[in-house]
């Protein structure tokens, strides 16, 4: 029998290491468990959370309801020839570990998101993405739970419906389904990716000379490393905004206005900007307000120093949309999702 715990503290559960209370809290480790759970008439009218490795979450105060933590584990092959091989993971499995496992396994793919936080479940949800990759570049199948007819349904690549740090399950799916595992392709002919931000920079000064998945991985830990503060010693959530992707002719005013403003052309109509450039620029980078902050290296990163809330945290992200927004009439949004 799954036990269920009351008034448990989330704390341990968010990577911003903010406290605040479940009404119920539950761990499930097979989808078995996951609908003998949900068929309980107690929690039929229950608010419900799932947690995977509570990387992207802001719990703005005590959640009321139910909060499950997905722990569906296993990897296997289930599909392999003499290119390429597709893997199966639990929703619950570590994403770094698996990134690992990959790469083990003389696999390419998934070695330029090394080191991203959270859990393989969770990847589509967002299509994580990093040095030139996202998850929709290896992207198979998954399969969700529907939560109210208690069945399991098949999704492909089309039916995820993958944006830009959005998925399906972001937008019409909300609250609709919880994946339970995904299947990626992998490769066994290494396709190396290393024109993106500082990877070659880094196996230089790594002082590699051949080239493999395992180097790449090495390289994306050690600039992340750099950049991004470690969650066990100050609670955050990574990069909190997303990179806007503004039209061509907003981009050709802004310019002319900040001449020095990295981009990234996505099209002839749409440019990507670096929002933690814009964060900086608008004086962000490095202000503490109380226990709460913008990350000393990476103005992209919102920090919580340890007794702050998460109400704080969300202001704060307000206040540096608005003056993004007036200093260069540029939207900003968050990657995170507030809990409230």
């Amino acid at each position: 029998m799954t036990e269920i715990l009351q008034n448990i503290s989330l704390k341990p559960y968010n990577t911003f290491g903010l406290e605040a209370k479940a009404k119920y809290f539950v761990v499930f480790k097979s989808v078995e468990e996951l609908k003998e759970i949900l068929s309980k008439e107690k929690f039929k009218n229950e608010k419900k959370l799932f947690l995977g490795g509570g990387s992207n979450i802001l719990l703005m105060r005590d959640f009321d309801g139910l909060v499950l933590k997905n722990e569906i584990y296993g990897i296997e092959n289930i599909f392999e020839d003499d290119s390429k091989v597709i893997l199966k993971s639990g929703a619950g499995e570590v994403w770094h570990s698996f990134v690992l496992k990959s790469i083990d396994l003389g696999l390419s793919g998934l070695e330029n998101l090394s080191l991203i936080p959270g859990t393989v479940g969770a990847a589509p949800m967002q299509n994580i993405g990093a040095y030139g990759v996202e998850i929709k570049d290896v992207f198979v199948s998954l399969e969700a739970l529907n939560l109210e007819t208690l069945e399991i349904k098949h999704f492909n690549k089309v039916d995820c419906n993958f944006g830009y740090r959005e998925s399906y399950f972001k937008h019409a799916g909300k609250g609709k389904y919880v994946i339970l595992n995904v299947s990626f392709e992998l490769s066994k002919i290494a396709e190396f990716n290393v024109s993106y931000g500082a990877i070659k920079e880094t196996l230089e000064q790594m002082g590699v000379k051949d080239l493999s998945t395992k180097a790449i991985s090495e390289a994306v830990i050690s600039i992340r490393k750099s950049k991004l503060p470690d969650p066990a010693k100050i609670g955050n959530s990574g990069s909190f905004f997303k990179n806007p992707e503004i039209p061509k002719t907003q981009y050709d005013a802004v310019i002319e206005a900040f001449p020095n403003m990295p981009h990234y052309v996505i099209d002839a109509d749409t440019v990507k900007v670096p929002a933690g450039w814009l964060i900086e620029q608008a004086g962000w980078k490095g202000k503490r307000i109380g226990e709460i902050g913008v990350h000393t290296k990476q103005a992209l990163v919102l920090v919580n120093y340890g007794g702050g809330k998460g109400q704080d945290i969300a202001n704060l992200a307000y206040e540096i949309q608005a003056s993004v927004l007036e200093k260069f009439g540029i939207k900003i949004t968050p990657e995170v999702n507030f809990i409230d």
